[in-house]
């Protein structure tokens, strides 16, 4: 991508310090506010709270800006990253999300955990691991300079299988057939983080080359944008852990032990998909995304369910929470080993 190549900045160099700072400062928040940060939090469309789409839609911002849509007709010329992408997402991580859970949730945990709380913690694993990413890869495949036109393809093309492959995929892991899947918060999503700040790049970056050039839009314009979508990344951290600052403080070693096995699952899928890509000899800018999107979840949907199917304080709805709140640090480490093994 020539001029919009990151180069390590102030933010990026230190990214780390400011990852673990905002961590504190939101557990604290969340710790002093108590009931008070649920203002923030319940404010909500169909389950998507607001404050933390607008933050996720500034970080997405600037990768949709960089869209041309003349060459995501290419993008069938070279099918072998989306085949990837797929087979790691339908194929491989929903299952391997399953042993993960059931080894240490039935097994290793037997000391701590019920069987029944088992179960629960295992179910909510497979509603994070059937549920592939829909709106942060657009952030992870921008900061590892990732090609945003396949980038696009690759997500629509998992918001689709999702419509249809998610509830029998659920069903038949869980070993339940009602599975209701909240279709609102499923297309909600699909509308705030893909199709919105999609039109919106789209006529920005119309109108700015119109006026202005090409050469300038991406040697100007476009950088200014990386520091944005930071602020924006370490904001949207302080505001989770804020939410969850309460739980966290009060459960911290359940908290520990549910974190442990959707870690090894992020960096498990991650390291398969990037390695498998490097095989079959995908470019870097179309591996690092598929290797982002199988690591990360499609959050909002596993929560959403988990709540839908067994409550609210449910050990499979706290499960789903983790979740958000190991990713974020999770796959910015990702996004530090991908840029690391540039090739």
């Amino acid at each position: 991508m020539g001029n919009t190549e990151a180069k390590i900045g102030f933010f990026e160099k230190y990214l780390s310090l400011w990852v673990a700072l905002c961590i504190g400062v939101g557990i604290l928040i969340g710790y002093i506010a108590e009931g008070s940060i649920s203002v923030l939090s319940n404010m909500e469309v169909f389950k998507v709270n607001i404050p933390v789409a607008i933050l996720v839609w500034l970080m997405i911002y600037p990768m949709m800006l960089q869209i041309d849509f003349s060459s995501i007709k290419n993008v069938g010329k070279r099918p072998k990253g989306l085949i990837l992408t797929l087979v790691i997402n339908w194929l491989i991580k929903p299952f391997t999300m399953a042993f993960f859970a059931w080894i240490f949730f039935s097994k290793l945990y037997a000391a701590f955990i019920s069987p029944d709380q088992a179960g629960e913690y295992i179910a909510g694993a497979i509603l994070l691991g059937a549920a592939p990413c829909t709106a942060m890869v657009f952030v992870w495949s921008y900061l590892t300079n990732g090609d945003p036109n396949y980038t696009l393809v690759q997500v629509s093309v998992n918001d689709l299988i999702i419509l249809v492959a998610f509830v029998p995929l659920v069903g038949l892991l869980l070993g339940i057939t009602n599975v209701q899947v909240p279709y609102d918060t499923l297309l909600a999503s699909i509308v705030i983080f893909v199709v919105i700040p999609l039109l919106a790049g789209y006529i920005t970056n119309k109108m700015l080359i119109k006026r202005k050039g090409a050469a300038w839009f991406k040697g100007s314009f476009l950088p200014k944008f990386k520091p944005v979508s930071i602020v924006a990344l370490l904001l949207t951290l302080v505001l989770l852990f804020a939410f969850q600052g309460d739980t966290i403080t009060k459960n911290p070693l359940i908290i520990f032990l549910v974190a442990v096995p959707l870690i090894i699952q992020t960096y498990f899928i991650f390291f398969v998909a990037w390695f498998v890509g490097r095989k079959i000899k995908l470019p870097h800018a179309i591996c690092s995304p598929a290797a982002m999107i199988g690591a990360s979840n499609f959050f909002e949907l596993a929560v959403a369910v988990a709540i839908a199917l067994f409550g609210l304080q449910s050990p499979a709805a706290l499960v789903t929470v983790v979740g958000v709140l190991v990713e974020v640090p999770i796959m910015l480490s990702l996004v530090a080993v991908a840029n690391k093994w540039k090739y």
